[in-house]
């Protein structure tokens, strides 16, 4: 059968391994071999030939394969009689005579092949189809008639199977589906990538129909950068048959300025037999994904510079140093530079700010920041330094802004490296602040309104934390102005005692504003040349523990005056402290001491309190303690110690009594009350604190003053955190000299006797003009003593600063001045020393009490009243 064409040879490796291109010149593909993986590999075509006398002449290597018998056993066989059922025979008979008669044919034929796994042996074509085991199948069969060399009639068949013509159907349906209706743009890109075929879908967005891409390349498509990145990936996936998923490709439509954005999944494409013939391009347009995704990482940025401004704005109560928070957080993360204007009113403690002024009030800068090395100054156009003060001209988009209180846009400078500023005004409980402005330079993208949003945020939580700062200053330097006027005025001084004192308010050292404590000290002078000495500490913060130490050392000079003991000025002022902040007051404090196991402690202020009492004649000091810092005390060559004196319990707290503690002070010997915020911090614990301080006391003979320079600069690293107060006082007692003591007996010679004491005393004091108005009080004070009081008189002169004279008697009642009437005949003795005294009083003592009054010493700046127009003064 010279007409059948014979099998191609397959291509070796010398050969050509690709099929003919479609657009290839005709000539140079008419004798080409088909490769491997050709349409005939997918069809897998059989072919036999049936001689005139219907049987097989010549059966295929293919029918061998599709029908499962050899060559030799087919040749010379009846094919009807052999693979046809009995009940289709004498049709198929009628249709090979037909055939043989010179008519084409095509249908299904149905058939049976021998079963090899069940033995069966191949030579049994003679028997019937019915008893032959094996496989069923159709095939699609194509019969041509043709003729042999000597003019005889014949027919060549060709034998498809039917399934492999279906699958291939179904294969071509669904590539259809695929490109026609997929919503995904896909593409067939062959080995020369080259467009082979497109989609519908494609070919709406680049226009034009689907042929009209073939053989574009992805240049044709895609800027040059682009397309040579996407053309190397394409090549890669021929090479090494990865996939690649979800490459995004960014590239513009025709007809469209907007940048567009695909998700390209790329995979290679094989043939049958597994060679590369190009690579399947599936992409989908996430223009919209991208742009809700950059919305997203947007709103996500907002939000998380939003957490930012809320965790590190507002951590300090000072105006600049918010400012600068405000700054660290936006830049660089919002914004390429910044500053920040606040109105010079506010920081120099105008009671109300300008609020929505009209753009000329004064603004000081007080916050500058950039990420760029050639930062422009903003606002004025002209170069506004740090911590300048300037005001913004009337027509500015920025003076606009502080008028109306929303944000503006600041046009940009032309040739400037600033692109997009916006001026957002720093608004706090309906009040401008201030102003401040961010700036993004040239390559930065351009503020939109979700920005404008965030910058109007950001803007007002520095403003609200700026206004808390201002409010805060405000009631802090009313806190210390009223501390301070609670403080002795200057170095107050004292009988007996060289006195130095510091206070420092809570991180004044430091530089950083903070509340005011409630630490107080205080130097009250006591009759007969006493002292007492007072420091102490309310625990809290604030105006209120500032008004509370206030009220506390009020009831101090109060208790004081009334010249009891050390303990006993601390029990009554326990009981008051117990009332401070409760409803009631007074009167709360007095259930509060009768019920102290019921006190609740969260309506008291609790204090500590270190009172002691120095007499200048004897150097002796009573101690008395409430829960304070025990005092340190330097003797003349012997080293600091810490006096032992009974802690006690804080003020407030009530239920114990308070211990009294007596210590001899030599000569010279220095001593120290102190508050805690000398010794102690939250870096630093307490006994190192005092330990510290202990070793800071070397040199106790130097002036006070310096003393107190060194012990701060020396525990400068152990405070910062509270309120410092430190009083120092150096032991000079009263010299022997200047003390004149009498002991007299109850007789009325004795006030004679006093009269004569003490003018002998004065005039060896040369205080020749004291002698007549000294003798007058002295003598009606030893006649009240031998007519109201009990057991000895003591008389006793003391000169220092003033001149006291103090008669003692072992009397319990205390005198009372009364008002004489003119038929009276005394009663007008206390009356005279009330008017010729400066001061006079009475004071209980261990063993009896003390009645004494006071003179100023003669000088220029004194004068003396007349002892005689006193006495008429009287009648």
């Amino acid at each position: 059968m010279s007409e059948i064409p014979a099998r191609a040879k397959e291509p070796t490796e010398s050969t050509e391994s690709e099929g003919p291109s479609a657009d290839a010149p005709l000539g140079d593909a008419v004798w080409q071999s088909s490769p491997p993986g050709s349409i005939y590999d997918y069809i897998k075509v059989a072919s036999f030939s049936i001689g005139p006398d219907g049987l097989v002449d010549q059966w295929s290597l293919r029918a061998e394969q599709l029908l499962g018998i050899r060559a030799e056993d087919a040749v010379g066989t009846d094919p009807i009689e052999a693979f046809i059922d009995p009940e289709l025979r004498e049709r198929g008979q009628r249709k090979m005579t037909e055939i043989l008669d010179g008519r084409e044919w095509t249908g299904v034929v149905p058939f049976r092949t021998p079963d090899e796994a069940d033995g069966t042996d191949r030579q049994d074509i003679g028997r019937q189809p019915e008893e032959r085991h094996g496989r069923r199948g159709l095939a699609e069969v194509y019969v041509m008639p043709t003729r042999t060399e000597d003019g005889a009639k014949a027919a060549v068949c060709i034998v498809v199977d039917v399934r492999v013509l279906r699958s291939i159907e179904t294969d071509l349906a669904a590539s259809q589906a695929i490109f026609g209706q997929s919503p995904f743009g896909f593409l067939l890109i062959d080995p020369d990538l080259r467009v082979r075929r497109a989609n519908q879908r494609f070919a709406s967005i680049f226009g034009g129909s689907p042929d009209d891409h073939r053989g574009k390349g992805v240049h044709d498509y895609l800027p040059r950068a682009e397309a040579d990145r996407v053309s190397a990936t394409l090549r890669r996936v021929l090479e090494t048959g990865d996939s690649i998923t979800d490459m995004h490709v960014t590239g513009f439509v025709p007809g469209s300025e907007e940048r567009r954005h695909w998700s390209v999944n790329l995979y290679r494409v094989h043939s049958g037999s597994g060679r590369p013939i190009g690579v399947a391009w599936l992409g989908t347009d996430i223009t919209a994904r991208r742009q809700a995704a950059r919305e997203a990482a947007n709103a996500r940025r907002n939000l998380a510079l939003l957490n930012e401004a809320g965790a590190r704005i507002g951590n300090s109560l000072d105006l600049e140093t918010t400012a600068r928070e405000l700054l660290d957080v936006v830049v660089p993360g919002f914004c390429d530079l910044a500053t920040v204007d606040l109105y010079q009113g506010l920081l120099v403690g105008d009671q109300t700010p300008p609020g929505l002024a009209d753009g000329s009030a004064e603004l000081r800068r007080v916050a500058f920041s950039s990420a760029v090395s050639d930062a422009p100054f903003l606002g004025t156009g002209e170069r506004v330094k740090l911590g300048a003060v300037h005001h913004y001209p009337f027509n500015s988009p920025c003076a606009d802004a502080l008028r109306t209180a929303r944000p503006r846009a600041v046009p940009a400078e032309d040739g400037g490296l600033v692109q997009s500023t916006l001026a957002v005004p720093m608004v706090a409980h309906d009040t401008v602040v201030g102003l401040v402005q961010f700036a993004r330079t040239k390559g930065s993208e351009p503020f939109g309104d979700r920005d404008r949003d965030l910058a109007v945020e950001l803007a007002a939580r520095a403003a609200v934390c700026i206004d808390n700062a201002r409010l805060y200053r405000r009631e802090h330097e009313r806190a210390l102005i009223l501390q301070r006027s609670l403080l002795p005025p200057g170095d107050p001084e004292a009988s007996g005692l060289d006195i130095a004192c510091r206070y420092l308010p809570g991180n004044a050292a430091t530089g950083r504003a903070s509340e005011v404590g409630g630490d107080w000290f205080d130097v009250i002078e006591l009759p007969g040349h006493r002292t007492a000495l007072v420091v102490g500490d309310v625990m809290g913060r604030g105006l209120r523990a500032a008004v509370a130490m206030g009220e506390l050392r009020t009831a101090v000079r109060t208790l004081a005056q009334l010249d009891l003991e050390p303990a006993e000025v601390l029990s009554q002022l326990d009981e008051i402290a117990r009332g401070l902040g409760a409803p009631g007051g007074v009167q709360q404090a007095t259930r509060a001491a009768r019920r102290p196991r019921e006190a609740d402690l969260s309506e008291v202020y609790l204090a500590t309190c270190v009172y002691a009492v120095y007499d200048s004649v004897t150097r002796r000091c009573t101690f008395a303690n409430a829960g304070h810092l025990p005092p340190v005390l330097v003797e003349p060559g012997e080293s600091a110690l810490m006096l032992d004196v009974p802690p006690g319990l804080p003020l407030g707290v009530g239920g114990e009594p308070f211990e009294e503690v007596e210590v001899e002070l030599p000569e010279g010997a220095l001593l120290a009350l102190y508050t805690d915020g000398l010794v102690e911090s939250r870096d630093h614990p307490l006994d190192e604190g005092l330990q510290a301080f202990v070793g800071a006391l070397t040199d106790p003979a130097q002036p006070l003053e310096d003393v107190c320079d060194q012990v701060l600069n020396t525990l400068d690293s152990h405070h910062g955190e509270d309120d410092i107060a430190l009083l120092m006082a150096r032991v000079q007692g009263l010299p022997s000299d200047s003390v004149g003591d009498w002991t007299l007996p109850r007789e009325p010679r004795s006030v004679g006797r006093a009269r004569e004491y003490a003018r002998a005393q004065l005039l060896s004091w040369d205080m020749e003009p004291l002698v007549d108005t000294t003798e007058l009080l002295v003598s009606e004070l030893v006649t009240n003593a031998l007519r109201y009081g009990e057991g000895e008189i003591r008389l006793r002169l003391l000169l220092d600063r003033t001149l006291v004279c103090e008669v003692w008697d072992s009397g319990l009642v205390q005198p009372r001045r009364r008002r004489a009437r003119d038929t009276d005949e005394g009663g007008r003795g206390l009356q005279l020393v009330g008017l010729l005294s400066a001061a006079w009083g009475s004071r209980r003592t261990p063993r009896g009490k003390t009645v004494w009054f006071e003179l100023p010493l003669p000088g220029a700046d004194t004068q003396l009243t007349d002892p005689a127009e006193a006495l008429l003064s009287l009648f």
